[in-house]
């Protein structure tokens, strides 16, 4: 059979593969049977009736994805004429390639012309992509990864402890919370009677008991260690009292609750255990 134009070459032989098509006069579109690798029309050969095709938008075709993905569409510029015998060589092998572009890794499997696109999305890796689902120190070189080499996140469910404790509170990764170091003093509490105040670990409290007595409990459930601060505000302790209720606790390890009545009062309580309860830290 002649040919109009260079013959093929003979070195592609055992490398090339041959697709083979029919012109009607009206399809200009011509999917290869195998997808082959992202290359350029200049790669691959078009013959249409053994005359071969000048490859390029403004010539007679380009090359480029099916709808499906799949890079192994011919498009020609024009028509090829009814009953015209159009068939196409392009290379194959049998080794992987890997390009990446743009944030894109993709992977030619060219044993069988098979091509494959992984995008990474929003810069992030996730566990399924990791053999063992987690990095360990030994793989870093001093124990730590610097935001420099992470472009995204590592999300918590990815972490074995999503949390860290500070001074008795825990934080959530990627959270926010108060962190208390000392006493958090609260605001001045007007005693008026008949409200009580329920204490809370850590805190202080001024007491105002210039119109009334005021009574104010200790934390319902305590734990070795846990603080509550108590100031007569006003300097009336003496006139009205200010009541500590143990609130199931006990207090200096007895079972009754505690009466500030000195003016200018100001003392602490330490939790110990259900054998001691709460202790005067000072007083």
């Amino acid at each position: 059979m002649a040919y109009i134009g260079e013959v093929p070459n003979p070195a592609n032989r055992g490398l090339t593969r041959k697709d083979t098509f029919t012109g009607d006069g009206s399809t200009t579109t011509f999917d290869l049977t195998t997808a082959i690798p992202n290359v350029t029309e200049r790669d691959i050969e078009v013959f249409v009736d053994n005359v071969r095709q000048e490859p390029g938008a403004s010539d007679a075709y380009t090359l480029g994805f099916d709808g499906s993905s799949n890079f192994k569409r011919i498009t020609f510029t024009a028509a090829p004429e009814a009953s015209a015998e159009i068939y196409v060589l392009s290379g194959s092998a049998t080794k992987n390639i890997f390009t990446v572009s743009d944030d894109t890794i993709t992977t030619v499997k060219l044993s069988d012309l098979s091509v494959t696109t992984a995008k990474l999305a929003a810069d992030a890796v996730d566990g399924t992509k990791l053999a063992d689902d987690a990095v360990d120190s030994e793989h870093i070189t001093d124990g730590s990864v610097d935001n420099v080499h992470l472009a995204g996140s590592i999300e918590n469910a990815k972490l074995s402890n999503s949390s860290i404790t500070i001074n008795g509170t825990s934080i959530s990764l990627g959270g926010s919370g108060n962190i208390v170091a000392g006493t958090d003093w609260q605001s001045v509490i007007t005693a008026d009677g008949s409200t009580v105040t329920t204490a809370v670990a850590s805190e202080g409290y001024f007491i105002d008991t210039t119109s009334a007595a005021h009574t104010i409990n200790l934390p319902l459930s305590a734990t070795l260690g846990d603080e509550v601060s108590i100031v007569d505000y006003s300097g009336t302790a003496d006139t009205n009292n200010i009541t500590v209720g143990r609130n199931g606790h006990k207090i200096q390890g007895d079972t009754s609750d505690l009466t500030i009545s000195t003016e200018r009062a100001a003392l602490t309580l330490v939790y110990t255990d259900a054998s001691q309860g709460w202790l005067l830290k000072d007083k």
